[in-house]
């Protein structure tokens, strides 16, 4: 076992609530009456026996809308990679997600509140929503853009880009969301492989009182991207920027004097409505291609069903919409009739407290969060959050990465006030959401999932993959296709084989290493590649991490193997020290002698490496795969979704090479 010893159930949910939960009442709709784990588990076995029966209660429990009704819930005849659903179905997602309101409750409620940097508010309705979603999509029609084209996104979290999203489904065209943070090459590669006509973006953004230009982005790489016909530009900072007459485009003239009302394009269920690139650790990334029917299914399943996303929910996600949570947060909402909560710039500028007031003085109910944003607020003592009233939050969901067991407590303690649950989330682009989760109905414990999603054949395997006894650790596979699983990869068919079912006959590989306990809790220990192999010994790289957090005198880190003449690996720490310690060999003995505590003599780590920053994505994810290709002068792969570039030096000027 690699989990850091047996932890404790630390919050039960009141059984009076979790009866009162979505996921309760479809359990008693199918004739299961216990809103609990066990309850779960009876829906985890019908859902593998009768995979059909499943796949259609959950589209008739989502009550997602088809203008022409499917004739077969699934089709495997191409193989399980190749599985399509919702057969002969017509849809579009903006059918489901702003056509389906038309109740004067709805249409008059928030759809949206933003924050700018600057402090400027704008609160949007359902009913405004629409009208700017049409102007935009008979702007784009007017244009020549049309079923079938490809249209990419270089856009801030405005709410712009939530209008961006549904204007380009709503048309019949296919959205290219890309991180607001990458440079002309990652654009222009993106936009290439996608063979994209059109590109709306802004003149510029904020972030942390700087301004940022998109545009001249854009315009560095417009001579390198020959298929791109337009570019949209809309006026964010009221910033001067260069022209192309042949192209270029203000966005309210686009939308000027177009109709407030727009038909929305009759698509098939398995047409394409968003590729989104995922960067590769060698060669170019990797486009997934999401339907329209299927996209909608699994988000509204995995937040609504699962998590327990409602109507009167208020979700705040600050992320990118080059990243799925950016998508999510605008689909998954307005599917469900809910309000986003929506904020330019970062989480702790102009104040530090921003984070804590933004859900104050919204009264969120519904908080996404990565475990990189909390380690930073507890390096920074919290930010202040005793002075604001957290209270209106009902759920938590955090993803992005595992959990270190400090940063959870400290989440569940300080956020939640040990009343709320944790839905622990974990999965990725090329699913469409997610593959393990916790549920509202589910008891916690630190850093667990409460079990797999069903319906996806989930489990755990060994380099043989045969399925592994529990509890145990192993690879984590899909043995069934699951509604949201990406259609291929974009004009790379062989590559979808290759990088997710080429191991195992049938079976997909995710790449992450996971984990059940004795209890039934699931656990993801971090990617596959990223796993540490000492003395023989397989760990997770966040086991090692939570080890070195518990010592307090860390604020990040990034546990990474390095080849070893004795061990075969031996283990490097990269860190970064909290505030008030000195990056000094006092410092390393006691945080040596922590991970051998924790982990036996073995795991002695070969150096211990103190930088000012670590390698990130937007997200805040640690990038570890480039930690370690750096420490060791080894090419590191796609960087285009790097934040924080300036971070490689700090390493390169101690690495190994």
């Amino acid at each position: 076992m690699e989990a850091a010893g047996k932890r404790e159930i630390v919050w039960t949910p009141d059984p009076e609530i979790a009866k009162q939960t979505q996921l309760a009442a479809f359990l008693r709709k199918h004739g299961i009456h216990e809103p609990n784990k066990a309850g779960y588990d009876a829906l985890l076995a019908r859902a593998e026996a009768d995979r059909e029966w499943f796949w259609k209660a959950i589209l008739e429990e989502t009550g997602v809308k088809f203008y022409a009704p499917y004739n077969q819930v699934m089709d495997t005849s191409r193989g399980i990679a190749w599985t399509q659903w919702c057969v002969g179905g017509k849809t579009n997602a903006i059918l489901n997600c702003l056509d389906q309101h038309t109740d004067p409750e709805i249409l008059n409620k928030d759809a949206l509140i933003w924050e700018a940097e600057n402090g400027e508010k704008v609160h949007w309705t359902y009913a405004k929503l629409k009208q700017e979603t049409s102007q935009l999509a008979e702007g784009l029609r007017a244009l020549g853009c049309k079923q079938g084209d490809v249209i990419g996104m270089y856009m801030p979290m405005i709410p712009q880009a939530a209008v961006a999203l549904l204007a380009i489904a709503k048309i019949g065209g296919i959205v290219l969301p890309m991180f607001s943070g990458f440079g002309a090459s990652a654009v222009a590669s993106r936009i290439n492989d996608a063979s994209a006509v059109a590109i709306l973006t802004v003149d510029g953004t904020w972030r942390r009182g700087k301004h940022v230009q998109l545009k001249s982005t854009i315009d560095e790489a417009l001579p390198e991207m020959p298929t791109v016909k337009h570019v949209i530009v809309h006026a964010n900072s009221q910033k001067d920027v260069s022209w192309n007459a042949k192209t270029d485009h203000w966005w309210h003239d686009v939308c000027a004097g177009k109709p407030t009302e727009s038909p929305t394009a009759v698509m098939g269920s398995e047409d394409p409505v968003m590729v989104m690139y995922t960067s590769g650790t060698t060669g170019k990334p990797k486009g997934t291609v999401f339907g329209h029917a299927n996209m909608i299914v699994k988000l509204a399943m995995d937040m609504m069903l699962l998590a327990d996303y409602g109507k009167n929910d208020r979700m705040m996600f600050m992320s990118d919409m080059g990243w799925m949570v950016g998508p999510l947060l605008v689909y998954t909402t307005t599917f469900a009739g809910a309000t986003m909560v929506m904020a330019e710039g970062a989480h702790d500028f102009p104040d530090t407290g921003r984070f804590w007031r933004l859900i104050q003085e919204n009264k969120v109910t519904f908080l996404g969060i990565a475990p990189t944003i909390i380690r930073s607020f507890m390096q920074t003592g919290g930010s202040g959050i005793e002075k604001y009233d957290l209270s209106s939050l009902r759920i938590t969901l955090s993803t992005g990465e595992p959990w270190t067991y400090d940063a959870w407590v400290w989440m569940f303690e300080r956020v939640c006030g040990k009343r709320i649950p944790i839905i622990n989330y974990s999965g990725g682009t090329e699913i469409g959401g997610g593959i393990v989760t916790g549920t509202a109905i589910h008891p916690m414990k630190p850093c667990a999932f409460s079990g797999p999603v069903p319906g996806m054949g989930v489990d755990i395997v060994d380099e043989n993959g045969q399925s592994i006894p529990r509890p145990g650790t192993g690879e984590l596979v899909l043995r069934k296709p699951s509604i949201g699983t990406t259609r291929g990869l974009w004009n790379a068919p062989d590559r979808y084989i290759e990088s997710y079912w080429s191991r195992w006959p049938g079976i997909w590989v995710h790449g992450d290493r996971a984990q059940v306990d004795e209890d039934g809790f699931w656990y993801i220990l971090g990617r596959s590649d990223d796993t540490l192999k000492i003395a023989g010994k397989r760990t997770g790289p966040s086991e090692i991490e939570t080890v070195v957090m518990g010592t307090g005198l860390v604020a990040e880190v990034a546990a990474i193997g390095v080849p070893d003449p004795v061990k075969g690996e031996a283990l490097v720490l990269v860190i970064t020290p909290m505030p008030a310690v000195n990056p000094d060999d006092d410092t390393r003995k006691t945080i040596n002698a922590a991970v051998i505590a924790g982990h036996g003599f073995a795991f002695s780590p070969k150096a211990i490496v103190f930088v000012k920053d670590i390698p990130k994505t937007r997200n805040m994810k640690i990038m570890r795969r480039v930690v370690k290709a750096t420490y060791l002068g080894h090419p590191a792969g796609d960087l285009s979704s790097l934040v924080n570039p300036e971070s490689l030096d700090g390493i390169r000027s101690q690495s190994a090479t």
